[in-house]
């Protein structure tokens, strides 16, 4: 029986880490079919998780599903006139920083990168996700090989829709007996009636109860909530991308 772990708090990690790369993995932009809006990755899924990463000591490098300049999600981006992500000074305070707005016009190609550089794979959220990770048999390859490998396998909020259909070597689905969590349908609810419309073409919690043989969970909307079940790791929304993080952090250090 594998260990399941599940976090809902922000804790710091001290010590020396045994350092080492993580690579991130983010959607390219794309175009929501549901609303028209150029979407892409959502600031704090990328950010936040980045922010725990470093400050543990490890090197952080970011491709995406098509390679070249990524689009932050305009709800996502704390300068957005909405208003909507003001709060996050920490995606606010990444922005400041030259590199990393560089890191963001340059990225490459999730097939160009070597998953035997890296000791743990974090797939970033947002809207994109849902239209490019989704049956992106490039993507559940990369993840599958890190996953079979042992280690630290990682997707938050609207990037565990690549959980749905990803498959390990033997042709069983990564999540099979597994325990995890993603985005909720109550937090959909709440998204579609904060813009007055349905913003995603499926759901991800609905999609996962059909499937047999795993257990999808979700705590109350918009709780810092991640589920460690063996190396897997999946966190539920925008807030927990930093607890996901820690746990990555923490499998990694033991």
């Amino acid at each position: 029986m594998t260990r399941i772990t599940e976090v809902q708090s922000y804790v710091h990690f001290h010590g020396t880490p045994t350092k080492g790369k993580i690579l991130m993995v983010a959607s390219s932009p794309a175009t929501s079919q549901q609303t028209g809006w150029p979407i892409g990755f959502w600031a704090a899924e990328l950010t936040h998780p980045l922010r725990v990463f470093q400050e543990a000591g490890y090197t952080v490098e970011l491709a995406s599903t098509a390679g070249g300049k990524l689009l932050m999600d305009a709800y996502s981006d704390p300068r957005d006139a909405s208003g909507y992500s003001a709060h996050d000074v920490i995606s606010l305070g990444y922005l400041q920083q030259a590199w990393f707005n560089s890191m963001l016009e340059n990225t490459p190609k999730l097939t160009e990168v070597n998953p035997a550089d890296y000791a743990a794979i974090f797939l970033v959220g947002g809207q994109g996700p849902m239209y490019t990770f989704r049956g992106n048999a490039e993507l559940e390859q990369l993840f599958a090989t890190f996953y079979a490998s042992g280690k630290p396998s990682a997707a938050v909020c609207h990037s565990n829709t690549l959980l749905l259909e990803a498959k390990t070597s033997s042709g069983e689905l990564i999540v099979k007996g597994k325990t995890w969590t993603g985005f909720a349908d109550a937090e959909e609810d709440f998204a579609d009636q904060a813009v007055g419309q349905k913003i995603q073409p499926y759901r991800i919690e609905t999609e996962a109860r059909k499937i047999d043989d795993t257990h999808f969970k979700v705590a109350p909307p918009f709780s810092a909530y991640a589920i460690q079940d063996g190396n897997l790791v999946t966190g539920q929304q925008q807030n927990s991308g930093a607890v996901a993080a820690e746990l990555v952090v923490k499998m990694l250090q033991e």
